[in-house]
């Protein structure tokens, strides 16, 4: 009995997983399994992140990273932020800032981003994140926002760490 309700349980995570990356705009089976693997970039150290961190503009450069990885594990459902990572029901954020929106490869984006004329930066995307619906009215991104403007301050310092961004 036990090694069914196990076996239930797997299933029922692989059809929630499954489901929950579907066709919402994400690249399809097919797309996934031809895709080349993703070259590998070496991880940054710590001490490589906080010096980043540190060369920030103002506020970001008093994020907390920490709470920023913590407020990112609600975007990570949708979203990944590695080199070369899947996109999902939402596209791979790495590299996102400095390009225009709409145009990571890959991913079928909404009319309205794809027509966007600025590049993400942290202003935008502190804008975005405050609520995306009044942002960019006609996205198809659900989520609801990050209300609290400390969260969003250090949610954008922890991506653009991790997100490859280099200062200028």
């Amino acid at each position: 009995m036990r090694r069914l309700a196990l076996t239930l349980a797997a299933t029922t995570v692989a059809v929630i997983g499954l489901s929950a990356c579907g066709k919402a705009g994400g690249a399809s089976e097919a797309e996934t399994a031809s895709a080349p693997a993703p070259a590998a970039v070496p991880e940054p150290t710590e001490g490589e992140k906080q010096t980043l961190l540190a060369a920030l503009p103002a506020p970001y450069n008093t994020g907390d990273l920490a709470n920023g990885k913590k407020v990112f594990a609600v975007c990570k459902s949708c979203h990944t932020i590695v080199p070369g990572g899947a996109n999902m029901t939402g596209p791979n954020l790495y590299g996102m800032f400095g390009r225009k929106p709409g145009t990571a490869e890959g991913y079928k984006y909404s009319d309205i981003v794809k027509a966007a004329t600025f590049t993400w930066d942290a202003d935008h995307l502190d804008q975005w994140l405050a609520s995306p619906k009044t942002f960019m009215p006609g996205t198809k991104m659900t989520f609801m926002g990050v209300k609290d403007a400390k969260d969003r301050v250090d949610l954008i310092a922890y991506l653009k760490v991790e997100t490859g961004y280099q200062p200028h």
